[in-house]
C-alpha cells in the first residue's frame, strides 16, 4: 500500500507537465535560436525522427537542430503534447540520420575540426527517470542554450519508459543501456574531442557511472583517458553502490562534481520505494563519500517546487546566471566558488578527501 501511494504522489507531481514529440518545421530556425544536438540511443524508432520507449539492441545515430523560442524563459523548457508554436515552444527545425556509429563519427569530428584548437570540447548528456526521447533532446538543448556553452553537445538517451509508474522498467532499461553508453564515449573521443565531459542526471548518472565502470573493467586506471570530467545531478544511486562503482573505477576523472539537493522530493521518494534512508542526491553531507577525491555541491536553497528539486542547477535561474558567466565547461562544472560574480556565497567544507560547497543565494543569507 505504502509504494502504491509514493507511485500516486510522483504521479500527481508529475502530471501536470505536458509530454512532447518530435515534429520538424524547418521554419523554427527563421524564429528560434538553433541548437544543434547529436544524438545516440537505444530506443525503437517511432515515426518520423521521434524515439518510443522499447529497447533496441542496436545503436541508432542522429543530429537535430532544436529551435529555442524567443521568449524563452531560462531554467524552462517550454513544450506542448499539441502542434508546437515556435515562438513560444522548442521546436525540431532540421534533422539529420547516420547510418552507422562510423558516419556518426565522421560527421562529429568534422564539426570539432571546425572549431579552434584547444576549443574541440564535447559534452555528453545522460537523461533521467520518465523522460521520453524528446524531452531529452530538448533538455539538452535548453542546457546548452542557458548555460552557453560552447562544447558540441551530445545527447544520450536510453529507453526510459517515459511514465511516473515506470521505476522498474527503467532501472532495468538503464543496465541495458550500458553497452551504448560505453561505445558512445569511445566514439567521441575517437572523433578528436580534446576533452570529454560525462553529465548523467538521476538515473542517468547511475548509468553513468556503470559505463565507466565497464571502461575501467576492460583496462584499469583508464577512465580518465576518455572521460575529463563528470557531473552527476541529483544522482539516484544508493550511496554503497556508488562507493562500490568508484572503487572499480579507481581512478576518478578530475573534476568529478556532484548536486545534490535535501529538498529534492523525487529522490526522496526513490528513497523510500527502495527501502534506504537516501540516494546520494540528496545525501545531507559528504561524510559517507569523504575518502574520494569529489566535489559535492548542495543547491538545496535554490530548489523550487516546478521540478520536484530535482533537477535544480539546470531549472534554477539564479544558478544558470551564475555558471552562465563561466568562461569554459571545466570551469563550468568547478564552480564559482570564490563568490566574486557577487550573487552567491557558498560554505566549503573539506570532508577528508572530498570537498563540499553549500551554494546560498545572498538574499538566504542577508535577511529581510
Amino acid at each position: 500500500m505504502f509504494r502504491a501511494l509514493c507511485f500516486v504522489c510522483l504521479a500527481v507531481l508529475t502530471g501536470c507537465i505536458p509530454r512532447p514529440s518530435l515534429l520538424v518545421n524547418p521554419d523554427a530556425a527563421e524564429v528560434g535560436e538553433v541548437t544543434r544536438v547529436f544524438f545516440a540511443t537505444a530506443r525503437e524508432p517511432l515515426t518520423g525522427i521521434d524515439f518510443g520507449t522499447e529497447r533496441a539492441l542496436d545503436v541508432r545515430f542522429g543530429q537535430i537542430g532544436v529551435s529555442v523560442p524567443p521568449e524563452h524563459e531560462p531554467g524552462r523548457v517550454e513544450v506542448t503534447d499539441q502542434v508546437p508554436d515556435p515562438t513560444r515552444h522548442f521546436v525540431a527545425a532540421e534533422n539529420a540520420a547516420y547510418d552507422t556509429d562510423v558516419a556518426f563519427r565522421t560527421a562529429l569530428a568534422r564539426d570539432l575540426r571546425a572549431r579552434p584548437r584547444g576549443a574541440r570540447e564535447a559534452v555528453i548528456f545522460v537523461h533521467g527517470f520518465n523522460t521520453n526521447f524528446a524531452e531529452g533532446v530538448f533538455r539538452v538543448a535548453q542546457l546548452s542554450h542557458d548555460f552557453g556553452i560552447t562544447a558540441q553537445v551530445i545527447h544520450y538517451s536510453w529507453p526510459s519508459l517515459g511514465h511516473p509508474l515506470g521505476y522498474a522498467y527503467d532501472r532495468d532499461s538503464a543496465l541495458f543501456a550500458r553497452d551504448g553508453l560505453e561505445d558512445l564515449i569511445r566514439t567521441v573521443n575517437a572523433a578528436g574531442a580534446e576533452s570529454v565531459v560525462l553529465i548523467g542526471h538521476s538515473m542517468g548518472a547511475h548509468l553513468s557511472m556503470e559505463a565507466m565502470r565497464q571502461l575501467a573493467i576492460r583496462a584499469p586506471k583508464s577512465v580518465p583517458n576518455y572521460v575529463d570530467g563528470v557531473v552527476l545531478i541529483s544522482p539516484d544511486i544508493d550511496v554503497q553502490v556508488f562507493l562500490s562503482q568508484t572503487k572499480r573505477i579507481d581512478v576518478l576523472p578530475d573534476p568529478f562534481v556532484i548536486f545534490v539537493s535535501k529538498k529534492d522530493r523525487a529522490l526522496a521518494l526513490s528513497a523510500r520505494l527502495s527501502g534506504e534512508s537516501n540516494r546520494l542526491g540528496n545525501v545531507e553531507n559528504a561524510q559517507r563519500i569523504a575518502d574520494l577525491d569529489v566535489t559535492v555541491v548542495d543547491v538545496s536553497q535554490f530548489s523550487q517546487g516546478f521540478d520536484l528539486g530535482h533537477f535544480t542547477v539546470g531549472s534554477s535561474p539564479a544558478l544558470l546566471s551564475i555558471f552562465g558567466q563561466l568562461p569554459s565547461v571545466g570551469a563550468l562544472i568547478a564552480g564559482d566558488q570564490s563568490g566574486r560574480t557577487g550573487l552567491l556565497t557558498g560554505t566549503v567544507l573539506t570532508v577528508q578527501n572530498a570537498t563540499q560547497i553549500i551554494l546560498s543565494p545572498i538574499s538566504a543569507i542577508s535577511g529581510p
